[in-house]
C-alpha cells in the first residue's frame, strides 16, 4: 500500500477518496514519460472502437444506398450517444447539405459528409494547443466530484515534467480534507511541492500562497486543484470566481488556463456542468476523462460545438501517462470509421 512519508503538522485527516491514487508501482525517481510520440488512434490512446454510437451509425450506413430514413436514424443515433439534441439537428442538416453538393448516393458518402462536418466543428473550437508560456504559468481546474479532476492534475503535471518544467500544486480545494491529502500523495510521488492549509481555509489564500511560491522558486508553472462544487451551488460557484479575481489582481493576464475536467461517461449532464463553468470561471480549454469507458463517445462534440472553446487532453486510463492531447481527426475516425 503507497503511504505518505510523514508531514510536520498535517492537519486533521478525511474519509478515503475514491479517486486517491492506488499503490505505486514506481518510485517517484522512475515514473514513466507522458510524452506520445504515436499519431492517429495511437496517440490518443483509444483502440477499440466505441460499442454505442460508433457501431450504430456503421450499421446504418453499411448499405449501397442512402435515403430519407437513413438520416433520420443517424440523427436517433447522435442523439442516443450524447452528442445533444440541438447539436444533432443542426450537424445533421449541415452533413446533408455536403452530401447533397457532391452528389452522395450511399452510406460511406453519408459517413464521409459527417465526418468532414464534425471535424471542421472541432477544429473551429479551437486548435487544442497547449501552451504554457511565460513563466509563472497559472493553469486553474474546475470541475464536479467524481470526474477525476485531482488526478488530471497529477497526469498533466508528470507530463510537464517530461519537458523539463519546473511545477507546483495548490490545494484551493479546502473543502474536504481529503482533497488536500490526496493533492499531497501526488506532490510527494512526483516531487512536486504542494501549497496548502487547513481544511476549511479561504481558496483564495490558498492561490495567492500558490502564486507567491510560484514567483519566488521562479517556476514554470503552478496548478491550482478547486473544490468540486455542483454548477447549481450559487455560492460555492461564486467562491470560484473569487479564486479567479484573486490570480488576475495578483498576476494580471493569468490564469493562463482554465480547464474544465468533464467525465465523458456523464453525457448531456456532462454538457450542463461545461456550459455553468465556462460562464462563471471563463473556461479555456476541456479535459474529457473515461473517454476510453464510453459506449457513446459523442460529448465531445456537443461541447466543442456548444461552448466554442478546445477540447486539450483526453484522460484514457488510470495510470500517469494516460493523458493525451486531443486529436480532433483521430477522435473522428475512431468515431465514424468502420
Amino acid at each position: 500500500m503507497f503511504r505518505r512519508r510523514r508531514q510536520p503538522d498535517p492537519g486533521p485527516g478525511g474519509p478515503a477518496d475514491p479517486e486517491a491514487p492506488g499503490p505505486a508501482a514506481e518510485s517517484p525517481g522512475t515514473l514513466a514519460r507522458p510524452a506520445r510520440t504515436a499519431s492517429g488512434l495511437a496517440a490518443l490512446g483509444l483502440g477499440g472502437r466505441p460499442s454505442g454510437l460508433g457501431a450504430r451509425l456503421r450499421a446504418i450506413l453499411a448499405g449501397p444506398a442512402a435515403s430519407e430514413s437513413t438520416w433520420e436514424e443517424v440523427e436517433e443515433a447522435l442523439i442516443a450517444g450524447d452528442v445533444g439534441a440541438s447539436t444533432t439537428l443542426d450537424l445533421v442538416e449541415s452533413a446533408r447539405e455536403r452530401y447533397r453538393s457532391s452528389s452522395g448516393r450511399g452510406g460511406n458518402d453519408v459517413r464521409q459528409a459527417l465526418t468532414e462536418e464534425i471535424r471542421e466543428r472541432l477544429e473551429r473550437a479551437g486548435s487544442g494547443r497547449f501552451e504554457l508560456g511565460e513563466p509563472p504559468a497559472v493553469i486553474l481546474f474546475v470541475g464536479v466530484n467524481g470526474t477525476g479532476k485531482t488526478t488530471t492534475i497529477a497526469k498533466l503535471a508528470a507530463r510537464l515534467q517530461g519537458e523539463g518544467r519546473t511545477l507546483a500544486l495548490a490545494a484551493a480545494d479546502t473543502f474536504r480534507a481529503a482533497a488536500i491529502e490526496q493533492l499531497r500523495i501526488w506532490g510527494e510521488r512526483l516531487r512536486v511541492p504542494v501549497i496548502a492549509q487547513r481544511p476549511g481555509a479561504d481558496p483564495g489564500a490558498v492561490a495567492f500562497d500558490a502564486l507567491a511560491a510560484a514567483e519566488s522558486r521562479r517556476l514554470d508553472a503552478v496548478l491550482i486543484d478547486t473544490a468540486g462544487r455542483l454548477q447549481n451551488k450559487t455560492q460555492l460557484m461564486a467562491e470560484l470566481g473569487k479564486i479567479r479575481r484573486v490570480i488576475e489582481r495578483r498576476m494580471p493576464g493569468q490564469p493562463r488556463h482554465v480547464l474544465l475536467v468533464i467525465d465523458a461517461t456523464t453525457g448531456q449532464n456532462g454538457l450542463a456542468q461545461a456550459e455553468a463553468f465556462s460562464a462563471e470561471s471563463g473556461v479555456t480549454g476541456i479535459v474529457l476523462t473515461k473517454l476510453d469507458g464510453t459506449a457513446k463517445g459523442g460529448v465531445a462534440v456537443a461541447v466543442a460545438d456548444r461552448l466554442g472553446v478546445p477540447i486539450l487532453f483526453v484522460g484514457v486510463g488510470e495510470e500517469l501517462a494516460d493523458l493525451a492531447p486531443f486529436d480532433g481527426a483521430a477522435y473522428v475516425e475512431w468515431l465514424l470509421s468502420g
